[in-house]
């Protein structure tokens, strides 16, 4: 089954203001705060976006292209990468919304998109 938009989980870095603004458009987002993960390490944020099936949203490019990497490397699967810049939570928001018009949740599994 295609499922048309993914399962959200931001990293504890990603403004709380983004979850409110996709719930608003009804899309299911967890923050790290909700999760009980603040202050987990990176590999711990990964891991816990992987056994929830979500795509993690993480301004931490630096700690989460080699995350992937390991991953891919030792045929570990994920649900998606989100390597956001930094922007205001609006347009990060928007820029969020606008990803499932060009590739599906199933599409996103072990793959790492930068917006």
């Amino acid at each position: 089954m295609i499922q048309l938009f993914a399962a959200v989980y931001l990293d504890e870095d990603v403004a709380v203001l983004v979850a409110r603004l996709l719930r608003a458009r009804l899309h299911d987002v967890v923050t790290a705060a909700e999760a009980g993960q603040s202050g987990k390490s990176d590999p711990e944020q990964l891991a816990y976006a992987v056994s929830h099936r979500r795509v993690i949203v993480t301004h931490y490019r630096r700690d989460f292209a080699p995350l992937a990497q390991e991953y891919g490397a030792t045929g570990q699967q994920h649900f998606g990468i989100i390597l956001a810049v930094r922007r205001s939570p609006y347009e990060l928001a928007q820029r969020l919304l606008n990803l499932p018009n060009r590739v599906t949740s199933n599409e996103m599994e072990d793959q790492v998109f930068c917006i």
